[in-house]
Formats: C-alpha cells, sequence, structure tokens
C-alpha cells in the first residue's frame, strides 16, 4: 500500500463507508479531530486513490428490475485484442452492471439486471452471442440475494 494508513484514516474510511453522505463536520465529530484536518485527510484519501468515488446505492427491483442474472462467457481467443475488444463491447450494453475477468475455463463473468425475463434473452441472443469472439455462454438466474456487501472489510 503507497499511502501508510494510521487509525484516524481507518476510521475515516469505516464511517464513509457506512454514510458517504455525511457532512465533513459530522464526520470530524465521529472520528474525534476537527473539521479542517479531516477535510485535509479525506482529500488525501480521495488524491491516493483509496477512495475512488461516491455514490447512492439503488434498489433494482424497486426501479422495475426484476430480474438479476449472471452470464459466463467463453471466447474463441484468448488474444489481447479479443479481450479488449469484448471489453469495449461490454461498456455499451446497459444491463451489464459488472464485468469480471476470470482464469480457467471461464473468460468472463457479467452480472446483469433486466426488467424481465424476455429482455434478458432479448440481450442474451441479439447482443451477447453475437458480440465478436464469443464462443460460448451460459447464464444464471438469480433466485434471492444471500448477501449483499458492496464495501471493504475494514476492521
Amino acid at each position: 500500500m503507497k499511502h501508510r494508513l494510521d487509525e484516524i484514516d481507518w476510521h475515516i474510511l469505516r464511517e464513509l463507508q457506512a454514510d458517504g453522505r455525511m457532512t465533513n463536520v459530522e464526520l470530524a465529530r465521529r472520528v474525534g479531530i476537527s473539521a479542517p484536518p479531516c477535510l485535509r485527510r479525506v482529500r488525501s484519501l480521495e488524491e491516493s486513490g483509496i477512495i475512488r468515488g461516491y455514490r447512492t446505492l439503488l434498489d433494482e427491483k424497486a426501479l422495475g428490475f426484476d430480474l438479476v442474472a449472471f452470464c459466463f462467457v467463453s471466447l474463441a481467443s484468448q488474444a489481447d485484442h479479443d479481450l479488449a475488444a469484448f471489453q469495449d463491447k461490454v461498456r455499451g450494453w446497459s444491463l451489464v452492471r459488472e464485468c469480471w475477468i476470470l482464469s480457467g475455463e471461464i473468460d468472463f463473468m457479467l452480472k446483469c439486471v433486466a426488467p424481465d425475463l424476455r429482455s434478458f434473452q432479448d440481450f442474451v441472443i441479439d447482443e451477447l452471442t453475437k458480440a465478436p469472439a464469443v464462443a460460448g455462454v451460459k447464464t444464471a438466474l438469480a433466485i434471492r440475494t444471500a448477501k449483499d456487501e458492496p464495501t471493504v472489510p475494514i476492521g
């Protein structure tokens, strides 16, 4: 780790992961330091890349995205240009929310959300299986979430 973190930095990270909307004054109060040094520390954590950004987590089902599915994609070639071309294609698909490059028999795992089964099927048939270098696609529909913890496990 390039950036050496002390206990106050770790405390800041824990608090921001729990509630990224709090004011700097509230964060400083929770951490036990005054606001100006707290803000300097947060900015330093941002500049170092430890804090990558801030976002609001939305409930996909409440917004009409009732289907969550995973696609396991194998490419015909693992040449750098084929991997890069597939990644570029994935970035343009709005149903794909996460894309992981894997080792082993499967090259990519995609987490997808869709309003319904028909939309997901259309995506798989019309887009995913027709993408350049795709040799095979296996899909799995999610039944329910057993754990959803999008944070880093800080002590």
